[in-house]
């Protein structure tokens, strides 16, 4: 993948929207709907860029702005708003925004503009150490390629890395076939959604005391699969 990208948007269907455009390019994505949380994300999580909505509740997008850049945080920032008066433009941009779009925009331009920011802020992977992502008893460690399980070492295809890593970075939610699939895009070109199947039965065995009975990597019948366990 290319890089983790924290995105605050209000609106549903415009952050599930952006969370798929990311996941095909390989990005990872977690996604909030306010300010509030936002800010904790941004906190916990370190992501390399903030698709970031103006029209936030709780705490607004200039707001968060505000505190990110006042911080020691130099995560680069992509704005968003249906708001296009001047005044709004160059607040943001005074405050620190790296990018600025209004609605309606084409999800490919958002793209193009988030490998622009990642290419000029050098987020990209392999140009900096990514932090070490841990969940139910897993740890992943994007900088070394290393998943250890309960404290020892476990050997992971690529494709296998990119699903931990994917999941581990969001505990418990559930991620469909397709969603994984995008995962391993680059690593297992050939792979299909019911490649994905084969990769959690490889990993169950690897990460589950009895992989029959799995605690850790589980299957939500009609939708796909989550990892339980949730943060340390």
């Amino acid at each position: 993948m290319c890089a983790h990208v924290l995105v605050a948007e209000d609106d549903e269907m415009q952050a599930e929207l952006i969370r798929r455009s990311l996941l095909a390019e390989g990005h990872t994505a977690t996604v909030v709907h306010d300010g509030a949380a936002a800010l904790e994300a941004a906190k916990r999580l370190a992501p390399d860029l903030v698709v970031l909505d103006l029209m936030l509740p709780v705490i607004d997008g200039f707001g968060v702005c505000r505190v990110l850049r006042g911080g020691d945080q130099d995560v680069p920032v992509v704005m968003l708003t249906a708001r296009s008066e001047e005044d709004d433009v160059l607040l943001g941009l005074e405050l620190g925004a790296d990018d600025y779009m209004t609605k309606p925009y084409s999800p490919r331009e958002l793209m193009a503009r988030i490998r622009t920011v990642l290419r000029r802020s050098g987020r990209a992977v392999g140009v900096r150490e990514e932090p070490v992502v841990r969940a139910a008893g897993l740890s992943v460690d994007p900088e070394r390629y290393e998943v250890r399980c309960d404290g020892e070492p476990v050997e992971c295809t690529p494709a296998e890395f990119q699903i931990l890593l994917a999941m581990a970075g969001e505990p418990e939610r559930v991620f469909t076939r397709r969603q994984l699939l995008q995962c391993t895009r680059g690593f297992d070109r050939a792979s299909t959604e019911r490649a994905v199947d084969v990769h959690i039965m490889n990993l169950r065995k690897k990460i589950e005391a009895d992989p029959r009975r799995p605690v850790r990597l589980l299957t939500v019948f009609g939708v796909g699969y989550k990892l339980s366990g949730g943060r340390p």
